[in-house]
């Protein structure tokens, strides 16, 4: 068998998904076989996966590898383009590893087995094709598709409040996923090609008032799917209603969906326009440690404060992504990485807490380590992995990224002082709240009435096993990054030249000192030169909207005018952002409780027919 011609990357993505064609003739009644099946399916999909990136994967190599393309669709210039590099390999490896984990996690499941492991395998499929396509038409269906298989197992296994839940992300997530693909048409049809390819659309040469458009767009649409302040409400939500295997699959794996696309398609296919956007980022992922930090702080449900406490790691990966350093960015794919493992491994814990306690109220819980000592030492353990205890996953990337971004030479000394106490404030915030959720968990005196209404059992063989898969790769890494860094750390050294080379006062290092973003930065074909940097007045207009407003030609005189911004005049740009994402969110929270209310009523309705 020649095994550098097989089709690797579309056996793996159509696998699980003609294996859950087959669910609904399988002869089970009780549910027992279709979830073995489902099992051995996520399995050999797993070892193929490994099997693939062994035989067929160079780590040197920091371009495209296993590509795949085949014509689908000739009159929409659609191909089945798949490939995988630095950038995807490692995520398509943790999407295996963490859905197989996340399938034995749902042994429990009786209530319609079959629909669940249906949409199970589905997801399967469908998550590794978001990190395989290299068509960003095809990008856009599986993009979408996913959201199905995530929304029906929230609205039909959640809790009380599943319905509103579900409704609430699909249409946050749908309607970012609407600036998706009005930025992929301009993108293919900019210029004299009709492309969809990305590779294809990273070498055009965007102009630049486009391209600050582009990125905007796919911003609003990433920031959904991280997620990013101001439009994160979603994610506590979801996770409140949720059950254990899909709290692994959205901790796990969707968050990751949009870091990757943030890196591949903002950060890749428009390097000028990151240059400008930077700051911004780094502001909101300073925002989104603290704030999400410190709500999770107060937050009295289990699986609420577990839900903030992922939205305060991600914005590591925002400022790593943001740094224009080769470790800053390699922090950022580690903390994607590490937050995978971590996360499911707590959410998992949740759901085995819950299944015992029957409550996720802190109030409600207290002195439970008495009789659950095994579960108390896998709580711990991996609470002291997501607070970044040193010789876990997580010290080293939070560490990465903090390294990266302080010796960053596209910011001034004064913002990246600021920007790292913050970071930092948010690393002491964590421990706080996580080893207080743990005091008020298993510490203290038991609650008798929670005792004498609950039987308190120790965690089983498979919820043991489940924690010690993931613990092992958490620690792994921890103590030999290596392990990991290797794979992508080509590509991210590329990536990075890339960006550095949209900023001329980076690539040629002309001065010594560099300014909050790009100190100087020539676009199109005149000789005007925008400049970032610290000595202006706060009545400046930022630098972000000159150039949209010049490049676009609304303002002829405009043309001849040279402007600063200085840090105060980003913190403005983000705090108009902030009022106008959050009327937004205010609005899709209002249209998912009516759509809630809605559906509601019509079930009133059928009940009574």
């Amino acid at each position: 068998m020649n095994t550098a011609n097989f089709p690797w990357l579309t056996t793996i993505i159509l696998l699980p998904i003609a294996a859950s064609l087959l669910i609904p003739v399988l002869p089970d009644k009780d549910g027992k076989t279709v979830r073995w099946y489902a099992l051995i399916v996520g399995l050999i999909d797993f070892a193929l996966i490994v099997t693939a990136f062994y035989l067929g994967y160079d780590f040197s190599n920091p371009n495209l590898q296993l590509f795949e393309s085949y014509p689908w669709v000739p009159q929409l210039d659609l191909n089945w383009s798949v490939g995988a590099d630095g950038l995807s390999m490692p995520l398509i490896i943790l999407t295996g590893f963490i859905t197989t984990l996340a399938i034995l996690a749902a042994w429990p499941v009786t209530l319609k087995p079959k629909l669940f492991y249906f949409l199970m395998l589905a997801m399967y499929g469908g998550q590794i094709a978001v990190f395989a396509v290299q068509d960003m038409l095809l990008f856009f269906l599986v993009w979408e598709l996913e959201l199905i298989p995530v929304y029906l197992l929230l609205a039909i296994w959640g809790g009380k409040k599943r319905q509103y839940a579900a409704t609430k992300f699909i249409l946050y997530t749908a309607g970012g996923s609407l600036f998706i693909l009005v930025a992929a048409l301009a993108m293919a049809f900019y210029g004299d090609t009709v492309t969809f390819d990305m590779r294809s659309l990273a070498a055009k040469n965007f102009a630049l008032n486009l391209q600050l458009w582009l990125y905007a767009a796919f911003l609003i649409a990433y920031a959904v799917k991280l997620p990013i302040f101001p439009l994160h409400t979603w994610l506590p939500d979801a996770h409140g209603e949720a059950t254990a295997p899909v709290h692994m699959l959205l901790a796990g794996i969707l968050l990751k969906m949009g870091g990757y696309a943030l890196i591949r398609m903002n950060a890749q296919m428009l390097p000028d326009a990151h240059a400008y956007f930077a700051p911004v980022l780094v502001i909101l992922g300073v925002v989104n440690i603290i704030y999400a930090a410190l709500t999770s702080f107060a937050q009295r449900n289990l699986k609420r404060k577990i839900a903030y406490s992922s939205i305060s790691h991600m914005g590591f990966v925002t400022i790593g992504i943001a740094s224009f350093t080769d470790l800053g960015l390699n922090g950022a794919m580690l903390q994607m990485v590490s937050h995978g493992l971590i996360g499911a491994s707590l959410f998992f814990l949740v759901g085995a807490t819950y299944d015992r306690t029957h409550t996720l109220m802190l109030d409600e819980m207290g002195g439970v380590g008495k009789k659950m000592g095994k579960i108390f030492a896998m709580w711990t353990t991996c609470s002291l992995a997501s607070l970044a205890l040193p010789g876990m996953s997580g010290f080293v990337a939070e560490l990465m990224v903090f390294v990266g971004f302080a010796t960053s030479d596209a910011y001034s000394s004064t913002f990246k002082i600021i920007v790292v106490f913050l970071m930092a404030v948010g690393v002491i915030l964590t421990p706080i709240y996580l080893l207080s959720m743990l005091r008020e968990i298993f510490y203290g005196e038991e609650n008798k009435e929670l005792v004498s209404h609950q039987k308190l059992i120790d965690a089983e063989p498979r919820e043991i096993f489940i924690i010690a898969c993931l613990l092992v790769p958490i620690v792994g890494i921890g103590l030999y990054p290596k392990i990991l860094t290797q794979v992508y750390d080509a590509t991210t050294v590329q990536l990075t030249e890339r960006l550095r080379d949209a900023v001329p006062s980076l690539a040629q290092q002309i001065t010594p000192e560099v300014s909050l973003s790009a100190p100087e930065i020539e676009w199109g074909k005149t000789n005007k030169v925008f400049t970032f940097s610290d000595d202006v007045g706060a009545g400046s207009i930022p630098a972000l909207f000159c150039v949209l407003i010049r490049e676009s030609k609304l303002f002829g005189i405009l043309e001849t005018l040279q402007y600063n911004v200085s840090t105060l005049c980003c913190s403005q740009i983000v705090g108009i952002g902030f009022l106008s994402m959050t009327r937004i969110n205010l609005l899709l929270s209002l249209m998912a409780f009516w759509a809630w209310k809605f559906s509601a009523s019509l079930m009133k309705v059928d009940k009574k027919a």
